[in-house]
């Protein structure tokens, strides 16, 4: 799967992707990730991206032109794969387990962050497939959004991490929280990792998580407990 990240600022991924999970997996050509910088596609000896809002509005909005030209560009890279075009704005549809596990269909994903006070809304309503948002609070750009959604859409790519059964372990999967982790040593500061992780017996082990799971996802999120007790009725 191949991820085209359309930006201002390509050197904020730099960091980002070379280490830990996600480099090992471009290594192995399991995913790819590509960064493309909107000012090169200006056309002005200043390099102009940006200009005033109109209205009066306070801040600096993107200008269409570069902003359309890279996303063309990149559609016409991958004119024979099945991709999406993705805005990461706070306007958009809230990114939860579901969303990141539609994402996956795709061959890839082109995600335009956007900076300042916006793009213009005329782009987005011509070459935009759909907006995610990563919550109800706005950043300076989309770039973190665009690092948190590649992270984790490629965890459920396989191959992506080292022990595929992990993904289907974490938060969310199963509609549920996951049930809390321990490692050696068996005692820290007094307290001991619960007997039942100890005794070997494999379905009294997923008995304790399912049951973990249940009580935390209660407590923690009722809005999802509600929505998994409505499923699982």
């Amino acid at each position: 799967m191949f991820f085209d990240i359309l930006t201002l600022f390509p050197n904020m991924f730099d960091g980002v992707f070379s280490e830990s999970v996600l480099a090992r997996a471009v290594k192995k050509g399991i995913i790819s990730i590509k960064t493309d910088n909107i000012r090169d596609y200006t056309t002005d000896k200043h390099r102009t991206v940006d200009d005033e809002a109109y209205g009066g509005e306070p801040g600096m909005v993107m200008k269409p032109e570069p902003v359309a030209a890279a996303i063309k560009k990149a559609r016409e890279r991958h004119k024979n794969e099945n991709i999406r075009v993705i805005f990461l704005s706070p306007c958009g549809k809230p990114i939860n387990h579901s969303v990141v596990s539609e994402m996956t269909k795709y061959d890839g994903l082109v995600l335009l962050c956007g900076h300042y006070k916006g793009i213009d809304q005329r782009v987005i309503d011509l070459y935009v497939d759909e907006e995610l948002s990563l919550g109800d609070f706005v950043l300076s750009g989309g770039e973190i959004p665009a690092m948190a959604l590649i992270d984790a859409v490629s965890r459920l790519i396989p191959g992506v991490l080292g022990n595929e059964m992990s993904a289907s372990s974490d938060s969310y999967y199963g509609g549920l929280l996951s049930a809390p982790c321990y490692t050696r040593p068996e005692i820290f500061e007094g307290i001991n990792v619960p007997q039942v992780l100890l005794s070997g017996h494999h379905g009294n082990i997923a008995k304790w998580h399912k049951e973990t799971s249940e009580e935390l996802t209660k407590k923690k999120r009722f809005d999802i407990w509600l929505k998994y007790e409505q499923k699982n009725k």
